[in-house]
């Protein structure tokens, strides 16, 4: 029974902090949709999604509005196209993407993700073929998401697939080079991808998981930040432990949450993500908590540890709150989807190599940057590849979204819109990787890799 107290506390993080549920996000198996036929096979896709989710965004708001707690957003997820369309006779697999953004829009959600590929140990045909697809596949749709796992702490670096992977963004910012290389913002390269993210645009309906299952991810910034504000200058041991007593109170509303959808639904309850995701609304932004830790601005030194912190902290007040925690739970860091990082980059103090180094400890990598649109795509794949690299050694999930914007410099800003807010342009490293690239075959597995 919750006392009188800690409701008054959950009115007050919702009205005054950003408080909110940030997706409601149905996965949905796919796998019976295959068949040697694409257009039977596209048509079987757009059924069984309109099909299982045709209530997804009505009960999402029913619950909104019943329980006055914001849903944010309401999203599918899939199994990996290229594991359905591998049935197909056909070397096109852009209707796929287009089979999902119908079902999606007619269902009414933000965004579908499962355009996806696993190619940590190596690519099918079928893998190649939907990878190829891509850039045409995000440029001609609208909601889609898409992903490609290039590594593993158990599989190593698949290093053929990091260099199509740096050929295939540069191709997907051009085409839509008229709004700043905005498919590349629905694109992620992940290593260590996990089968239950509720979060776009990295989402899919992981082949372990039941025909249908509810995932729910929650978003609290700004509650941290308030909350911080009430220790300013004690010890780190406080500060931890009021994280964690914050996580705690986030989880347990998020899985609130979780389970209505999932009684209302019909529909198994799978996990909650506890990420501190942002927004560009101010008081809404990750750096801004690490910023009340002491730091003068997110990026000097002092960040990464700071950012340790407030990561372990989410985490364990998470699970003291539910045992169901999943996806990838954590804090994420995407530049252009947070005010203080966008201040922190503007500045100066936060550089793409401080993140990397941030992303060491703390949930996915370098998301939401933007780099110069002449960035040669060995660049990209060199950027990935030290990411895969820091995620397979580290047995952790990383990922790359970067948008190599087309026609700007080093100090642009590239503007996205909405959740996805604005990016300045920061500046990679000069020096080539090409041949580093060109090597291609496969980073192998780490010792942390031999468990059994």
């Amino acid at each position: 029974m919750l006392s009188h107290n800690e409701i008054m506390q959950t009115i007050q993080m919702i009205d005054q902090q950003h408080l909110d549920v940030r997706t409601i996000t149905m996965g949905i198996s796919l796998l019976s949709c295959a068949h040697s036929d694409p257009e039977k096979a596209c048509a079987r896709i757009y059924d069984k999604i309109t099909r299982s989710a045709e209530k997804l965004v009505v009960t999402g708001e029913e619950i909104e509005k019943e329980f006055g707690i914001p849903i944010v957003n309401k999203r599918i997820s899939v199994t990996p196209v290229a594991l359905v369309a591998a049935a197909s006779e056909t070397e096109d697999y852009v209707p796929f993407a287009k089979a999902l953004d119908r079902a999606a829009k007619e269902c009414g959600v933000n965004f579908i993700g499962g355009f996806s590929a696993l190619v940590q140990k190596g690519m099918t045909e079928a893998d190649r073929r939907l990878i190829s697809a891509i850039p045409q596949a995000l440029a001609e749709t609208d909601i889609v998401c898409s992903s490609v796992n290039v590594g593993s702490t158990k599989a190593g670096i698949d290093m053929d697939a990091v260099a199509l992977m740096g050929q295939t963004i540069k191709e997907l910012a051009q085409r839509t080079a008229g709004r700043g290389g905005f498919g590349c913002a629905k694109l992620v390269v992940f290593c260590n991808a996990v089968e239950d993210n509720p979060f776009m645009a990295g989402a899919f309906h992981g082949v372990g998981e039941g025909e249908r299952v509810i995932n729910v991810g929650v978003s609290g910034p700004g509650v941290v930040h308030y909350a911080l504000q009430s220790v300013k200058g004690e010890p780190f041991d406080v500060v931890a432990e009021t994280i964690k007593k914050t996580a705690f109170r986030i989880t347990r509303m998020g899985q609130l949450v979780a389970q209505e959808a999932s009684r209302r639904l019909d529909t198994p309850f799978g996990i909650v993500d506890l990420s501190l995701a942002p927004t560009p609304a101010i008081g809404d932004s990750v750096a801004r908590i690490l910023e009340e830790m002491g730091l003068e601005v997110c990026g000097t030194h002092g960040t990464t540890a700071a950012l340790a912190l407030l990561n372990d902290a989410v985490k364990k007040g998470g699970v003291m709150a539910s045992s169901s925690v999943g996806g990838l739970s954590g804090a994420f860091i995407p530049v252009s989807e947070d005010e203080g990082m966008i201040a922190a980059a503007r500045s100066g103090a936060l550089t793409i190599d401080k993140l990397e180094a941030m992303t060491c400890v703390c949930s996915v990598g370098l998301d939401m940057i933007a780099v110069p649109g002449d960035t040669p795509a060995e660049t990209i794949s060199a950027i990935i590849a030290d990411e895969a690299a820091i995620g397979m050694v580290n047995s952790k999930t990383t990922a790359v979204r970067i948008i190599p914007a087309p026609g700007r410099k080093v100090g642009d800003m590239v503007e996205f819109g909405g959740l996805l807010g604005s990016a300045p342009v920061q500046a990679v490293h000069p020096f080539s990787s090409r041949d580093f690239v060109a090597r291609g075959g496969r980073i192998p597995a780490p010792m942390q890799s031999l468990k059994n």
